[in-house]
């Protein structure tokens, strides 16, 4: 099964903390547009991740050729048509940015969104942009959103913005939570994803991800937090696979910090992780659930709420 998401990189500054150089990414069916990536080194300001680390917020392009994008031409070759770049903040520090890349047939269903809301301007949440795929019937969807306003608690985003957590909607059809019902569905979309993003002012930024069953955002989604009664350990609080459905969650599922992998290492670090080896951190239970999804690698997310990891979002390919 293809994906929304076709390619996920993660940036980190180089030595002097001059640049941004890639840590670590996933490239499937991509080995020419990974070898150009690779030896890319991005300046503050330059290009789509150190735009994003520039401005402080996350960034969407909606069409990568005939603009900033540096790697127009290897895109296009691929027909990857839109990026979205969230950087990750601990107080002023940026840890990295996580680049997230769309386009040609997996991307013909689904979206992808970012929210915002500034105190000083609005007591709302709007959207700043989106992607809602190449299907000429997501018009109405991409309408609705665009024309629409979150107050805080409503929707997935506004919940997000104010629980300050991960929202992960497995059935759309059936959450009191997604306000978007009719259109959603209407155009085969059917889970949501909304977790916050860290920024360097005081605006409120939430990631959307909308994922259609022929072609959803990940494989498997997973939510982890730190586990109240047992230190060291994270637990699973939300989650769901494309083959098993939702997936158990609560106290039940802890598990040590360093026995999660690229999960405990964005934890540690507020690096989000990139990992192409899930043999080497998972259980043969788990391993026997991910490899009947046909999942081969992960992209771990830290969300940051007041300079501290507050949670891990996993998203399996």
């Amino acid at each position: 099964m293809k994906t929304f998401i076709r390619i996920a990189e993660v940036w980190t500054p180089t030595e002097d903390g001059r640049s941004l150089e890639l840590s670590s990414g996933l490239f499937p069916e991509a080995p020419a547009f990974e070898a150009i990536t690779r030896e890319m080194v991005f300046a503050k300001g330059e290009g789509l991740p150190g735009r994003a680390w520039e401005k402080g917020h996350p960034l969407m392009m909606r069409e990568l050729v005939g603009s900033y994008f540096k790697r127009a031409a290897a895109a296009r070759a691929i027909d990857l048509t839109c990026a979205v770049a969230c950087p990750v903040f601990q107080g002023q520090q940026l840890r990295c940015v996580v680049v997230l890349l769309m386009g040609g047939a997996p991307s013909t269903m689904g979206s992808v969104e970012l929210w915002r809301n500034d105190s000083r301007l609005s007591s709302d949440m709007t959207l700043v942009d989106g992607y809602f795929g190449t299907s000429g019937r997501a018009e109405e969807l991409e309408a609705l959103t665009r024309e629409g306003w979150l107050p805080r608690g409503a929707g997935a985003p506004g919940l997000a913005w104010q629980k300050e957590e991960t929202i992960c909607i497995p059935d759309i059809a059936s959450s009191k939570h997604f306000l978007r019902t009719e259109a959603a569905v209407a155009l085969g979309i059917g889970r949501a994803l909304a977790t916050p993003c860290t920024v360097r002012d005081n605006s409120t930024w939430v990631l959307g991800l909308l994922s259609a069953p022929v072609a959803p955002i990940a494989l498997r989604v997973e939510v982890w937090r730190d586990h109240e009664t047992q230190p060291g350990t994270l637990f699973r609080t939300a989650g769901f696979c494309e083959s098993m459905g939702e997936l158990p969650c609560g106290g039940g599922q802890a598990r040590k910090v360093e026995a999660l992998g690229p999960i405990g290492e964005a934890w540690r670090s507020a690096v989000a992780q990139a990992d192409e080896q899930l043999p080497a951190w998972n259980t043969p239970t788990d391993l026997q659930s991910l490899r009947g999804a046909g999942i081969g690698s992960v992209l771990t997310l830290p969300v940051v709420v007041d300079d501290e990891v507050h949670e891990v979002v996993a998203l399996y390919f």
